[in-house]
C-alpha cells in the first residue's frame, strides 16, 4: 500500500487486512487488496469530528478522585487533533505539566447521524467499539477548574488497534498496564451510567456524526506516565492498544 491511508477490515483472526474502498459507513465494498497485517502500519481507526468523553463514570475512580459518584453523566470534550493510533508516541509536555497521566476507556464509534436517540434504540447508532487512553495533565486538570486544556494536548488521545463492530459491551474486562504492570482492572458492568444511557444524554445535547466518539469513562488506578514508559490498554474482545511516552520537548 507504500504510503496510502486507507479503511479495511481485519480477516483471518486478525492476520489479514482486506482493503475497503471509501469509508466503513453505509455499506463496505472491499476492493479486492489483502495485505497480511503484519506488513500494514496501523493509524488510528477513526479521525472523529469529535471526541465526547464522560468523567467519572466508575464508582471507585470518583472517590479516588475526592469525590462521590456524580448523579448524571459528566460531559467534556477532547480536541480530534489529539487522537494517534496504536504504537504512536505520547508527548510529554514538559514544559507545561509535571505529572501526566494514563486513563484506559472502552470507546464507542457512532456509525450514523443523529440526535435525541432513546436508550432503547442506541445499538441502531454504534459502529463499534475500540480502546483508547484518555490521557491527562493532572496538575493543569487541577490548576485550570476545568479540563479542556488538560485532556486536549497533541496525543493525549490514543485511539486502537481497531474498532470491533461485534461485540456485546455490558461486561467485558478492561486492564490498563505502565511497563507491563496491571495498573487498572475492572469490567465495563461497573459502568456507573451504561453505553445506552450514554449515547441517549449526549445526542440530547448535540448532534452525533458517523466517526465520532464516545470514550465511556475509566476505572480506578489512574497514575503517572513518565518519558519512556509503555502504557497499555487491553479490553476483552477488542486487543490491545500500546503507546510510549516520548518528549514533547
Amino acid at each position: 500500500m507504500g504510503d496510502q491511508v486507507a479503511f479495511g477490515v481485519v480477516e483471518e483472526g486478525g492476520q489479514v487486512i482486506a482493503r475497503i474502498s471509501g469509508h466503513p459507513f453505509g455499506g463496505v465494498e472491499f476492493t479486492g487488496e489483502r495485505f497480511p497485517l503484519a506488513e500494514v502500519r496501523l493509524v488510528a481507526p477513526m479521525l472523529p469530528s469529535k471526541i465526547i468523553a464522560i468523567g467519572k463514570n466508575y464508582a471507585d475512580h470518583a472517590r479516588e478522585m475526592g469525590g462521590e459518584p456524580p448523579a448524571e453523566p459528566v460531559v467534556f470534550l477532547k480536541p480530534s487533533t489529539s487522537v494517534i493510533g496504536p504504537s504512536e508516541a505520547i508527548a510529554y509536555p514538559a514544559k507545561l505539566s509535571e505529572r501526566v497521566d494514563y486513563e484506559g476507556e472502552l470507546a464507542v464509534v457512532i456509525g450514523r447521524l443523529c440526535r435525541d436517540v432513546p436508550a432503547e434504540r442506541a445499538g441502531e447508532v454504534i459502529f463499534g467499539y475500540t480502546c483508547a487512553n484518555d490521557v491527562t495533565a493532572r496538575d493543569l486538570q487541577a490548576k485550570d477548574g476545568q479540563w479542556s486544556r488538560a485532556k486536549g494536548f497533541d496525543t493525549f488521545c490514543p485511539l486502537g488497534p481497531w474498532i470491533e463492530t461485534q461485540l456485546d459491551p455490558a461486561d467485558l474486562a478492561i486492564t490498563t498496564t505502565l511497563n507491563g504492570e496491571v495498573r487498572q482492572s475492572a469490567r465495563t458492568s461497573l459502568l456507573l451510567h451504561d453505553i445506552p444511557a450514554l449515547i441517549a444524554y449526549v445526542s440530547a445535547v448535540m448532534t452525533l456524526l458517523p466517526g465520532d466518539v464516545i470514550l465511556t469513562g475509566t476505572p480506578a488506578g489512574v497514575g503517572p506516565m513518565s518519558v519512556g514508559d509503555e502504557v497499555g490498554v487491553t479490553i476483552e474482545g477488542i486487543g490491545t492498544l500500546t503507546n510510549r511516552v516520548i518528549s514533547r520537548d
